[in-house]
């Protein structure tokens, strides 16, 4: 079905209700396992119908913020979410308690259990007053960034779009794009200030309602952790710090002497070479012919879904005034349908997208079509994994995109992936202190961001920017305020996406075939089993000391084959 064309109709919390009663009936009457996996059905049902209408609306928001009618949408359900949980907590419960649990475990896979168990550690009705006001902060924050426009040769646009010049290869023109990205931000500075300290507070507050001593330990358990915790991230972090930081120092320093200067500035982060920045030769629509023979010739299937989107016109990839600035990709499952929206700026990031999103989206699709619907695509860890190892996949038909630059495309693709694990931890060590002390004032947080890019990133010089040099980059850092521990799974995933491309370099062929095979089946796992708990050697397990030693030489070694 055609993007337009899918209808959307508001899901209400008294339909939520009625389905949740008939499944509750069905399951209190149970003679057999078959009468509760009926009542799963008929639950599980509703909560397709809900999450589809939940995902048109916010996609429809995000297309235009300005948009009063799917404003008003995602108003409602901000409120409403709260209650459709309390439903399926309560029916979660029924599912742990059934006198047939033995029977149904050998119909259902262990990890829907598990999940089910974790949603009652993050959930109380207690709170859902709060978590109302918090669903509606978040929704401000995204409005107020959809909103912002920054004042660029005379002419007002979104951040979406002027963030392209931070690989402009004139010096001068990226430091004036980074002047003006500071100047439009500091304009908002007291609404940015105040919304995060909202968040935080209210936050908080429901953390100490359900029992927790601040909100981290409850962010783990909404982001559906049950393989690692807090303490097996530090472990990475510390392993960054070691293994990968002294590394992404040495690159940045040498790209320093080929620019001819001392240091490595904010706006020289995107540069990797003394030589031209590698811009994609193609417009959006010779990006997307492209990306149909790239995919054709990688897998049959791959291709076919390829079109499948194409023809669905599931894709608005134009930075405008009012959309939202991000990218994602979000599925609705009532017409097992994915959905990409970006932000293209004539960038390589434009390629990334179209590689990037795509992974998720084929993920998806394998899960609509012969995967578990219960599992979706497994924890944002294995779903980043799926997204930035078809990133790396794709190297093989980097002409198609870049022509005689696709080396540089390549190894600027590549090295970027290296140094962007260091900015990672650093957006989520700032979450674990922010959460670990709430009553920091605002001044007190951008100093916990300055010096932690002083810890992972020595490398870089903040000084004369205006507001981003006091250590203001995290506020449109949108994860941060909108999805808060989420983005160590970006850093966790890029690691098995390096190696994924270590093995396509010694035989693409099966390379692929794993990422496949992975695709279809890693919704039921973890990537990371039992984090640092696992026995193995697995160099997989990047919360082991000494994981990354190996990753960060590979890396180095095919940038050097570059």
């Amino acid at each position: 079905m055609v993007f337009r064309d899918i209808p959307y109709k508001r899901y209400t919390i008294e339909e939520g209700r009625s389905a949740f009663e008939k499944a509750e009936k069905t399951m209190k009457e149970a003679t057999s396992v078959h009468s509760v996996l009926a009542a799963k059905k008929i639950f599980d049902d509703a909560a397709i119908e809900y999450a589809t209408a939940v995902s048109l609306a916010n996609c429809r928001f995000t297309l235009d913020t300005r948009n009063e009618f799917y404003t008003k949408e995602v108003e409602y359900y901000d409120q409403v979410s709260p209650l459709f949980e309390e439903l399926s907590v309560k029916f979660n419960d029924l599912l742990l308690t059934t006198p047939f649990r033995k029977e149904l475990e050998l119909h259902i896979n262990k990890r829907i259990l598990q999940k089910a168990e974790l949603s009652k550690k993050s959930f109380s009705p207690a709170v859902i007053e709060d978590c109302q006001k918090e669903n509606a902060l978040v929704t401000e924050y995204s409005k107020l960034m959809a909103g912002m426009t920054f004042l660029w040769q005379g002419k007002e646009i979104p951040l979406s779009a002027l963030r392209g010049e931070l690989e402009n290869g004139d010096r001068d023109v990226r430091r004036e794009c980074a002047i003006a990205i500071g100047k439009g931000l500091k304009k908002h500075e007291k609404e940015l200030d105040d919304l995060y300290d909202r968040l935080v507070k209210i936050r908080t507050i429901i953390a100490h309602k359900l029992g927790y001593k601040s909100f981290t330990e409850l962010g783990y358990y909404r982001m559906g952790r049950l393989d690692y915790d807090a303490t097996m991230v530090k472990a990475f972090r510390d392993n960054v710090q070691k293994d990968l930081v002294p590394v992404v120092k040495e690159l940045k320093e040498r790209i320093a002497r080929e620019l001819d200067i001392d240091r490595i500035t904010f706006y020289d982060d995107a540069i990797y070479s003394g030589g031209p920045v590698p811009k994609p030769l193609l417009d959006a629509k010779g990006i997307f012919q492209a990306a149909e023979e790239m995919y054709d010739d990688m897998n049959p299937e791959i291709g076919a879904f390829m079109h499948r989107m194409l023809e669905a016109e599931a894709f608005d990839v134009e930075a405008r005034e009012g959309k939202w600035g991000g990218g994602y990709c979000t599925t609705f499952p009532k017409y097992k349908q994915p959905f990409i929206l970006a932000n293209f700026n004539g960038s390589c990031g434009d390629v990334d997208v179209i590689t990037h999103e795509f992974g998720h989206a084929l993920a998806a699709n394998f899960v609509f079509y012969g995967g578990d619907m219960d599992l979706d695509v497994g924890g944002m860890e294995t779903a980043e994994c799926h997204s930035m190892s078809m990133e790396l996949l794709s190297w093989k038909y980097t002409e198609k995109f870049f022509g005689e630059s696709a080396n540089a495309y390549r190894k600027k693709h590549l090295l970027s992936s290296l140094s962007f694990i260091p900015y990672g931890v650093i957006v989520d060590e700032f979450q674990h202190e922010i959460y670990d002390h709430p009553g920091y004032t605002p001044e007190e947080r951008k100093a916990v961001y300055r010096r932690l890019e002083e810890k992972y990133r020595p490398y870089m010089e903040f000084k004369d920017i205006p507001y981003i040099e006091e250590g203001t980059r995290w506020q449109y850092q949108m994860h941060i305020y909108e999805t808060p521990f989420y983005y160590i799974d970006y850093c966790l995933a890029q690691t098995v996406a390096l190696w994924f491309l270590v093995k396509s370099r010694e035989n693409y062929q099966k390379a692929l075939d794993d990422y496949l095979t992975f695709l279809k089946t890693g919704i039921s796992v973890c990537i990371f089993p039992e984090g640092t708990r696992n026995k193995s050697n697995d160099r997989l397990l990047p919360f082991k000391e000494g994981s990354l030693k190996e990753l960060s030489q590979k890396v180095l070694e095919i940038a050097e084959e570059l």
